[in-house]
């Protein structure tokens, strides 16, 4: 298995790999902690235990999102979504809907997850190196229209990115570096470039009208500023921004303090450091542009400490929740709470907002990690949308999975500069 050095590469919530089979998968839960399907990833008693699950008739089976187009407006599409969330047991002399067989479907969705369907598709979150000319470290992004797939089973989705992903590139540089960012408009339509929670000269604030004329298709716009905000940040379009944003034009911009000892691989001995962006429009409820069972899970070693850095790139609040171990908050938008830093297990993150948390995995097992609204994440067709896991290995579950030739599911932003 892949060792997780702070020398690994810049990262976030990683792609899975083919090699990472379900019969390791399998062992590597039963060694940690009594089994992956044993654990909350399904949080169903057996058939047995529960009566039939009948629901009144839908549009739509809940596991297969709406798809908002580019002339639609992704604010209806997720408020469709959350719509055909809220089922409710068949009234009293209502007719009887077919029975929807639940364990089944909830236990193929997740054969879907533990298989690694992941790892079928493109890998996301990427960091960009930069150039560096004259002292400067420097970005060449492309703004672009792409087929994005949010899992291996629905047809691509018509979509936007930055470099052809969604997210765009991870752009990590050190508090005090001068930046410059080029960006190239290839799409049919103006846009702009906003680097949210930095501070920068007006001009390079990224509202057009305001700050800047649109970047007209085939036109560049260069911003330059010295990054001065260290902490969790993103940069998104700031023109037709519901649209724009909604179809993936967003990405991580990341900001190491300039002491090193202030870093969170210093600072908490964390290991690995993963970016979480959620978005819910176009494609549903996503993690990093992917829908359950498409998201990878974040895999640690007992006794490891993490940092998940949650950025909510959408129209609504999302309250994560992790299952089996608390969340140390030590961070709001960049800004550390220090004496105001406190624990929580599930923490709701609105639009805009980036949090950092701390997470000690003291706990082996598979955890389940979700939004805990809960039409985000489960329906009778079994979990989708904003759901992973956390898989927390013992010393033998990490030997299982290293004879499986599985490397880790996360990266790790590296300690240094």
């Amino acid at each position: 298995m892949e060792q997780l050095t702070p020398e690994s590469p810049a990262g976030i919530v990683g792609e899975p790999t083919p090699s990472l089979s379900r019969r390791g998968f399998l062992r590597a839960g039963a060694l940690a902690g009594g089994g992956i399907a044993a654990v909350a990833l399904a949080a169903c008693a057996p058939a047995a235990a529960l009566p039939a699950w009948t629901y009144a008739p839908t549009a739509a089976p809940i596991g297969s999102p709406p798809v908002a187009s580019p002339s639609s407006s992704p604010v209806a599409a997720a408020s469709a979504e959350a719509s055909h969330g809220a089922h409710s047991p068949a009234a009293s002399g209502a007719p009887a809907a077919p029975a929807i067989d639940h364990d089944a479907n909830a236990a193929a969705v997740i054969k879907r997850f533990l298989d690694g369907e992941g790892a079928t598709l493109p890998p996301v979150n990427q960091p960009l190196e930069p150039k560096i000319q004259g002292g400067t470290k420097v970005f060449e992004l492309t703004i672009d229209e792409i087929d994005h797939r949010i899992d291996a089973v629905k047809d691509p989705v018509k979509a936007l990115g930055y470099n052809g992903v969604w997210p765009g590139p991870l752009l990590s540089v050190v508090e005090g570096d001068k930046v410059r960012a080029i960006f190239t408009n290839n799409l049919h339509e103006s846009t702009g470039v906003h680097f949210h929670g930095q501070r920068v000269p007006n001009a390079m604030d990224g509202v057009p009208h305001i700050t800047q004329e649109p970047i007209q298709p085939g036109a560049s716009f260069t911003y330059e500023f010295v990054a001065r905000t260290p902490g969790s940040h993103m940069y998104h379009s700031h023109h037709n921004a519901t649209d724009q944003v909604g179809r993936g034009l967003l990405g991580a911009f990341i900001v190491k303090p300039r002491q090193p000892a202030r870093q969170y691989t210093r600072l908490y001995g964390a290991s690995q450091d993963i970016v979480w962006i959620s978005n819910d429009t176009l494609g549903g409820f996503t993690i990093n542009g992917r829908g359950f069972p498409a998201t990878a899970p974040i895999i640690a070693r007992l006794g490891e400490t993490i940092v998940i850095r949650f950025m909510n790139e959408g129209v609504m609040m999302h309250p994560w929740h992790l299952h089996g171990m608390p969340m140390r908050v030590v961070a709001r938008d960049g800004y550390p709470l220090g004496a105001a830093a406190f624990t929580c297990d599930t923490l709701g993150v609105n639009p805009g907002e980036r949090w950092d948390v701390v997470v000690k995995c003291d706990e082996p097992g598979a955890w389940a990690f979700h939004c805990h609204i809960l039409p985000h994440a489960e329906g009778p067709d079994g979990m989708y949308g904003m759901v992973t896991a956390l898989i927390v290995q013992d010393q033998a579950a990490s030997i299982s999975l290293a004879a499986a030739g599985a490397p880790a599911y996360a990266c790790v932003i590296p300690a240094t500069g």
